[in-house]
């Protein structure tokens, strides 16, 4: 059996370096399966051949953790094709800058566009900070989705002001627009980030993610058993938990396309944004 495993695994091989920390001499304590010092894929092969199903699927998870902290697609966590196109009408308003639904404040009339967007493609805060780029019939512009327009149907979107009319002339009001997710531009050079609401504490914790290239899907933290635990996430685009304890935490982050990050020791830090170390593929 180990011929049949050993091949297949060293082509796709990543040596993982557990010296050096207390946090790594964890990892080389739960995953060091042959006793030989090292977590690499030598022990994910002796878990096979010993059939530990469970044990095997979760070392593979930290090996792909430890090689660019990407796992494999989760294939239930697609939203849809990337680059799918949108449908709807486009309004606009005055707000989203501040106050907004998703929570995004402060965000710069100089770096951002900004949008509201229908209730149903909103999706409980799925959509929260994806960067749309909505066309009209005046032209194309990129926009930040930071409120909700509870009264818009599917596909409906509500521009700033301003914005509306480099898409289409103003004194319409009300236009047929498309829309598509593309990357966020400040995500193209820097990691995802996090905003944790004040108030939280190690008996309640409401924690944001920010600066993602693409929407999220789901958020889970690493629990004292060694088990991912999904957050339930709020319409405000927070994620919370009575259950995480003081932190420093572990997240795994999944996108609208099932593109999947860890970031390791996040700490609670409730006065600034806490920037992580991973963001996701393009």
């Amino acid at each position: 059996m180990k011929k049949s495993i050993i091949p297949a695994l060293l082509s796709a091989a990543m040596l993982v370096n557990t010296a050096g920390s207390a946090a790594q001499a964890e990892d080389i304590k739960k995953y060091d399966a042959n006793g030989d010092g090292r977590v690499n894929i030598f022990d994910l092969a002796e878990m096979k051949e010993q059939a530990q199903a469970d044990e095997t699927a979760e070392l593979l998870r930290f090996l792909h953790c430890k090689s660019g902290n990407t796992y494999p697609i989760d294939e239930s966590a697609i939203l849809e094709p990337k680059g799918t196109i949108h449908s709807g009408e486009g309004t606009f308003y005055g707000g989203g800058y501040e106050g907004g639904c998703a929570m995004l404040d402060p965000i710069s009339k100089d770096d951002y566009w900004i949008v509201a967007m229908n209730l149903e493609d909103y999706d409980n805060a799925r959509l929260a900070g994806a960067y749309l780029e909505v066309t009209g019939e005046l032209g194309t512009i990129n926009m930040l989705v930071t409120d909700l327009l509870p009264e818009g149907k599917k596909g409906d979107l509500d521009l700033y002001v301003d914005a509306f009319p480099l898409i289409a002339p103003a004194e319409k009001g009300r236009v047929p627009v498309t829309w598509k997710i593309i990357p966020l531009d400040s995500a193209e050079n820097a990691p995802v980030s996090y905003k944790f609401k004040e108030g939280s504490s190690p008996f309640w914790c409401s924690v944001q993610v920010r600066n993602h290239r693409y929407p999220i899907s789901k958020l889970e933290y690493l629990s004292d058993e060694g088990e991912f635990v999904e957050l339930p996430r709020r319409h405000y685009n927070y994620f919370e938990s009575m259950d995480m304890g003081p932190g420093p935490y572990t997240f795994r982050i999944t996108d609208i396309y099932g593109q999947v990050i860890v970031d390791r020791d996040i700490p609670m830090v409730l006065d600034e944004i806490v920037e992580g170390q991973s963001q996701f593929p393009k």
